[in-house]
């Protein structure tokens, strides 16, 4: 599915807040202001300021205050990539050298903390205080999710409860925070805001399960990283869950040992990746994304039929079916 047909909607509003967005980063530092250009110089799929309007359209119409709800969430998105380079020791981000790369880690950090500063203070002069609670329990479950994924990489011990756990704190909890804002941007409604924090959940959680089996069945010039990139950062995700939980004591632990050791050769990380196809970890996993999918739209139910809603029920199947 064309995600161009999703944003139709919106359009007019996604052209508008471009502009907006980036007159909003124009500062008095001067390197401040290359590196911000340079950051925004090439945009993703903007999924993140789609989902406010979107949401705020089908809640009741997009408002000047679904501009800053938009904002502040992409402040937000933009400043979390930029730590998580840092942290990853990542050189590359959509196909441009990180900024750590490209300058270093301490301008890359006060890069990222500038932006998280931004977004504070653009919704505390428009008073939205109300935004700001939902996006502050937002980074705290980021950071929660990220370090509890860090901590079980290194033992190597994931359980499917704990999967879930992380994945809806570092994934799914900044989308739903733009379906939930959204809605508070256009409408009073607590049953529309409820909706839409539970839709921008469900959605989360299955795009970040799609995102974990593309490591097991892509062409890396596909998803952008080598095919097994999480088995060597020792990324224990759901179809490997599966596998393993379905398997003798004997082939856990040969998987498990592999993986602990670390410094994979590419017939070591093919086997991992075939042992996962054959206990049909893929397919679990898939069956998982799709339940998801299931009640994410579900979660639209109680919204009037518009162009936005039908757009948002066509981004559930994207998020099944993309395969980047």
């Amino acid at each position: 599915m064309n995600l161009s047909e999703i944003t139709d909607p919106v359009l007019g509003h996604l052209e508008k807040f471009n502009t907006y967005f980036k007159a909003m980063l124009q500062t008095k530092v001067s390197l401040l202001n290359l590196i911000l250009k340079y950051v925004t110089s090439k945009k993703g799929k903007q999924l993140r300021p789609v989902l406010v309007f979107l949401s705020a359209q089908a809640s009741g119409g997009v408002t000047q205050r679904s501009y800053i709800a938009a904002a502040l969430v992409e402040l937000l998105h933009t400043a979390t990539l930029i730590h998580d380079d840092v942290v990853d020791e990542a050189s590359e981000r959509r196909g441009l050298a990180s900024i750590n790369a490209k300058w270093n880690n301490k301008i890359a950090v006060l890069v990222g903390d500038y932006l998280l500063s931004k977004g504070l203070i653009t919704a505390i002069d428009a008073g939205e205080f109300d935004f700001l609670s939902v996006t502050s329990k937002a980074v705290k479950r980021m950071s929660e999710g990220e370090l509890l994924s860090i901590d079980k990489s290194r033992s190597i011990s994931v359980d499917e409860e704990t999967y879930f756990k992380i994945i809806s704190d570092k994934t799914a909890s900044l989308l739903s925070t733009c379906c939930e804002i959204g809605a508070m941007s256009s409408s009073n409604n607590e049953l529309y805001r409820e909706a839409m924090r539970e839709y921008g959940e469900s959605i989360g959680i299955a795009f970040q399960i799609r995102d974990d089996i593309f490591d097991y069945t892509s062409r890396s010039s596909l998803i952008g990283k080598p095919v097994g990139n999480d088995i060597k950062e020792k990324k224990i995700t759901l179809p490997l869950i599966y596998a393993l939980n379905n398997s003798n004591e004997k082939e856990k632990s040969s998987i498990v040992k592999l993986i602990k050791r670390g410094k994979l050769k590419k017939a070591e990380i093919a086997s991992i990746i075939e042992f996962v196809n054959v206990k049909k970890g893929i397919e679990y996993s898939e069956e998982s994304a799709k339940m998801y999918i299931e009640k994410a739209k579900s979660s639209l139910g109680v919204f009037p039929e518009s162009p936005a809603k039908e757009s948002l029920l066509r981004f559930t199947e994207f998020v099944l079916t993309r395969d980047n």
